[in-house]
């Protein structure tokens, strides 16, 4: 989403992280995505280093802030979404619903799956009085605070468990995201053998 926000093409590749293989260790010796590798030959990976990256170098498209203060708000609520969301609602619902039947890792601990449920409703609270206050999360324009919700938001709606009709506010964010033409590639891709939820692709769900 960050590279479309910027305009900059890019050809986006499927990485089997579990295969291990040598030449993308050699990339990355961590063996996870994303990693990016600019054209001369450049690469870097982890999310939020790519992102900050991106700032610097592509300053067409601010996503961070225009002031020290606007920085400090937007990378905030990137380790919000990235640490504590992830921690306590992605892992227990995507990860446990998804990724463990994806990668034959057994089946969903009910208890981390009935914790991802609670908490999401708090997570969406918060979103709703943030965008109470402000045009988006961070502040009047979209950001990187913005992305890194939506990503986490979307992998959750893609097996249907955000509860979107009991958060309106957090539904209208989300939606002003869909709507977004960086974001319809993302929504476009789909986890071999298992459909989304109906509406994952409507802008008004």
């Amino acid at each position: 989403m960050v590279l479309g926000e910027k305009g900059l093409e890019y050809d986006a590749r499927v990485e089997k992280t579990w295969e291990r293989r040598t030449e993308f260790l050699m990339l990355n010796p961590a063996g996870d995505v994303p990693v990016l590798v600019e054209p001369d030959g450049t690469n870097l990976s982890n999310s939020n280093v790519i992102c900050e990256y991106l700032e610097e170098v592509y300053t067409g498209v601010d996503l961070l802030g225009h002031d020290p203060v606007q920085r400090a708000e937007t990378r905030r609520l990137v380790s919000w979404f990235d640490i504590k969301f992830n921690r306590e609602v992605t892992d227990n619902l995507f990860g446990e619903k998804m990724m463990k039947r994806f990668m034959h890792m057994g089946e969903p601990h009910g208890p981390s799956v009935r914790a991802g449920h609670a908490n999401i409703h708090y997570h969406l609270d918060y979103i709703g009085y943030l965008t109470e206050k402000r045009n988006w999360l961070a502040g009047d324009n979209l950001s990187l605070a913005d992305i890194a919700a939506a990503a986490h938001l979307s992998t959750v709606d893609y097996i249907g468990d955000v509860p979107w009709e009991d958060h309106p506010g957090a539904r209208d964010w989300y939606a002003r995201i869909k709507s977004r033409p960086s974001f319809r590639d993302i929504l476009g891709e789909r986890i071999p053998g298992f459909a989304p939820s109906r509406h994952y692709e409507n802008v008004d769900f």
